[in-house]
């Protein structure tokens, strides 16, 4: 394996030369190695050197650095704007003491080796150092063999790595899903013994490690290994238990596995963060509201509502974004509204936009999609859903109507003096047929001075105009609901 020189970006090198000019080592380290080696790009860039935080610091301008941490990382700004190169981190090579509390170094000592660096990382294909300034790659814990193996393993003895900080077992399972590596077995062991301290880590960090797994291409395979290894209790135990409970009628799994193939196909299809959450989330309450039947039947009355209630405690625990929370608990408490074709009218419709919003429409549906995909059915949009989504389509589009004029009733009567009646609904019908014909003449300037040329006709010759305008729209409406019908293949 080797790095292409090419793919590290302007501003890296030119940090990384500072460094090398300065007289200091610099060497990238972490992910960004990793991620170079296995061709793909680097979501940030990590330098480790010999310097230390004051003499980091001295080679740049005051106000283009910053260091706010016990670890001795210095922010160094770029002018990119690029994100992932608009600040660079540097790091002076550290050695750390005892974890008493599994979530950081008692102590941090500077001054250490490169060597002595990178053997205080959580794994091996973490561990690969790169010189840019020569080409040199360090490899001391065989980083490179794990790679070209796809495999996980910890540097030196898992027990001890986790034990210095239990965030790494997630991590372990998140980055096998991110990178589709298997875990080694060994460290696959470690992380079953030792699950338990994971509950000395503060929610915020698990959090933010939960929601990357779920940002992953794989999360499913992910969030079973998490539930094999006990570390998924820790998280969102409520999961667990849909475990082993069926659910009958067109579904292929139990509730469990279900949520997990739901989540899945968000992940196939690219969706959001927020998406996936409602997805795994949307019915985490069937095993609490399951009832059964005269006919043997299983049934999940109000799942929607209570799942509604548990997602916003889940998420509340997780302490994520206000805003992601309330979306995610939005989609779970009506993703149940095309479940029943036969009661969806046009207005039904309408008042789910409304308690939606018409923002959350569409990932309403998608999560629909997602549903129908985690039940094992092998089409995603069957004839009635197609249906649906053409009477979102129909609630969402502004009819056509002289509500769409710059001009109103209220506004004609000021300027024609006409007192509310047929007349001035025929002046309106007769400007629509205008703006029908030609929507350049929606103005408030021409509205203003036709209508106040119709209303010298006669009346018989404004009311012709005006019937010409009601066909008109008449005409247009009909061909626009059969274009929303061609486009969803329903018509």
């Amino acid at each position: 394996m080797q790095i292409n020189h090419s793919h590290i970006p302007n501003e890296v090198r030119n940090i990384a030369e500072t460094l090398e000019t300065a007289g200091f080592q610099a060497y990238l380290v972490g992910g960004c190695t990793r991620d170079l080696l296995l061709g793909r790009t680097p979501k940030d860039w990590d330098i480790t050197t010999n310097a230390t935080p004051e003499q980091i610091q001295a080679l740049w301008p005051a106000d283009d650095t910053f260091c706010n941490n016990d670890y001795g990382t210095v922010g160094v700004k770029t002018d990119s704007e690029e994100a992932s190169v608009a600040v660079i981190e540097v790091t002076p090579y550290r050695k750390e003491s005892d974890y008493s509390d599994a979530r950081r170094p008692d102590r941090v000592e500077f001054g250490v080796s490169l060597e002595e660096d990178l053997a205080r990382r959580d794994f091996t294909i973490n561990s690969i150092a790169y010189r840019p300034a020569t080409g040199e790659l360090v490899d001391q814990f065989n980083g490179l063999a794990d790679l070209a193996a796809g495999r996980l393993a910890t540097v030196g003895n898992p027990d001890e790595r986790f034990r210095e900080d239990a965030l790494r077992m997630m991590r372990a399972v998140r980055l096998s899903a991110q990178l589709d590596f298997m875990i080694e077995s060994t460290t696959l062991a470690s992380i079953a013994e030792n699950h338990n301290i994971l509950s000395r880590i503060s929610i915020e960090r698990i959090a933010d490690e939960f929601s990357r797994l779920l940002m992953s291409d794989t999360p499913m395979p992910a969030l079973v290994i998490m539930e094999r290894l006990g570390l998924l209790q820790y998280v969102i135990p409520e999961l667990e238990e849909g475990i082993g409970c069926v659910q009958g009628g067109a579904h292929a799994f139990d509730v469990f596995e279900h949520n997990l193939r739901t989540c899945q196909a968000a992940a196939d299809k690219g969706y959001s963060l927020a998406m996936r959450y409602a997805a795994v989330l949307h019915d985490v309450a069937k095993p609490r509201t399951r009832g059964q039947g005269k006919h043997k039947e299983y049934s999940f009355y109000g799942h929607e509502v209570v799942g509604a209630r548990m997602a916003n405690k889940v998420l509340n625990r997780l302490k994520l974004p206000r805003q992601l929370i309330d979306e995610v608990v939005a989609l779970v408490r009506w993703h149940m509204f095309f479940a029943d074709p036969e009661l969806i009218t046009l207005s039904a419709v309408r008042r789910t936009i409304t308690r939606i919003g018409e923002d959350n429409i569409e990932n309403l549906l998608n999560l629909r999609v997602c549903d129908r995909i985690g039940t094992g059915r092998p089409k995603e949009q069957p004839f009635r859903f197609r249906q649906y989504k053409a009477m979102v389509d129909e609630a969402l589009r502004e009819p056509i109507s002289v509500k769409l004029l710059k001009i109103n009733g209220e506004r004609l009567m000021e300027l024609t003096g006409e007192k509310p009646g047929r007349k001035l609904g025929w002046l309106l019908h007769a400007l629509l047929e205008e703006a029908l014909d030609d929507a350049s003449k929606n103005t408030v300037e021409y509205m203003e001075q036709r209508a106040l040329e119709l209303n010298q006709l006669p009346e018989t010759e404004l009311q012709t105009l005006a019937e010409a305008g009601k066909q008109k729209q008449a005409e247009e409406e009909a061909a626009a609901l059969a274009e929303i019908a061609r486009a969803h293949k329903v018509g």
